[in-house]
């Protein structure tokens, strides 16, 4: 090899190294939403072949199984992208330095990356090198370390708010079923002012966790009939209900629930290529028709809960709430392959080829 050509090689994968440590800190290390290619690439190759082996599962439970293991197989292959993309890098530019095989250049690279010490590549510049590969595989290593609790805590917090909405909304969830439970139990529905304030806070935590590590929304809630998406949807659902619906004293804070859960999504949503219109119309279609929300009104009435008389304003009025959302929910729970929960995750193209159907929860 000429001399031009080694020293290119050598300047190209540099670059490859550089390129692969500012991936992980990035992903790792920046405390905001930043699309790095590496990652985003071994996430999306993990999820299509679980995709493909979820798909020939016969019914929900099978497919929940199999993708459960998506989110934590495609951490192990983001570490494990970048330790070869190094390993790589490093190989080539020992390779490039002249005066050996490839094959002991892969050997010196990967004794270095390990630290495993058992192969000195005996010239002052290599032995720099080698430093520097061993000091970037400990420093990649401490940083997914560091990593995993950062996940796990966001997975944690996350998860209790999930949990604690299927006291209220059952299981799945359901719009209607939460507000007729809080009629139910004493007429607490004045009591909502404090869930909604609660979800508001829930909301603008998940759009941080999950726009700053976006392999959260991958990751599946301990019950396999449960999902962040899927309680989010409901949630907003009932915060519209109970704006334009329901006979109550002014809440302020229902609406900025809803807000806040709109715009968490939406971001969530941007990081998925999700499309959705950011100033839509009040009168733009939804993915629920009349008929459907008719038959929500009829049970909320027939329950006792005091509804607004003028119908053809409330549905108005809540679906100038629910086209704020109603992309980025579906979008998303196509995403992550929600369970199937009326009004969110049914409406995917998964579930609608007859692959479990959506029961009707119960008050």
């Amino acid at each position: 090899m000429s001399q031009a050509l080694e020293v290119l090689g050598f300047m190209a994968a540099a670059a490859l190294a550089l390129a692969t440590m500012l991936s992980a800190i990035r992903s790792v290390v920046l405390p905001r939403a930043a699309q790095s290619a590496i990652p985003n690439l071994t996430v999306r190759a993990v999820r299509a072949g679980f995709r493909l082996r979820a798909s020939r599962s016969g019914n929900y439970l099978e497919r929940d199984r199999v993708m459960a293991m998506l989110a934590p197989v495609a951490l192990v292959a983001m570490l494990g992208s970048w330790l070869l993309l190094l390993f790589a890098a490093y190989t080539a530019m020992f390779f490039c330095l002249g005066g050996r095989s490839l094959a002991h250049a892969a050997e010196i690279s990967g004794s270095s990356i390990f630290t495993l010490g058992t192969s000195g590549a005996n010239q002052l510049g290599a032995d720099l090198l080698s430093y520097s590969e061993a000091g970037l595989g400990l420093l990649m290593v401490a940083l997914l370390i560091s990593y995993f609790p950062s996940i796990y805590g966001a997975f944690t917090r996350r998860e209790t708010g999930v949990t604690l909405l299927q006291v209220r909304a059952g299981d799945p969830p359901s719009a209607t079923t939460m507000l007729v439970r809080y009629h139910r139990i004493e007429g607490r529905l004045h009591q909502l002012t404090e869930l909604w304030r609660t979800w508001e806070i829930w909301f603008a935590d998940i759009e941080e966790s999950h726009t700053t590590f976006p392999i959260l929304v991958h990751f599946r809630s301990p019950q396999p009939e449960r999902s962040w998406i899927t309680a989010a949807g409901a949630l907003l659902d009932a915060a519209a209900f109970w704006v334009a619906a329901v006979e109550h004293v002014i809440d302020p804070d229902a609406q900025l629930c809803l807000r806040a859960g709109f715009l968490a999504l939406r971001r969530i949503s941007d990081g998925f290529g999700i499309a959705y219109d950011p100033d839509p119309s009040p009168d733009d279609p939804v993915s629920v028709d009349r008929s459907e929300w008719e038959a929500a009104m009829d049970e909320l009435e027939a329950a006792g809960v005091p509804m607004v008389p003028d119908r053809d304003q409330a549905w108005r009025d809540w679906r100038g709430w629910r086209v704020n959302y109603d992309a980025p929910l579906l979008g998303l729970a196509r995403v992550i392959e929600a369970p199937p929960v009326p009004w969110i995750s049914d409406r995917s193209a998964i579930w609608s080829r007859g692959r479990g159907g959506a029961r009707k929860p119960t008050s």
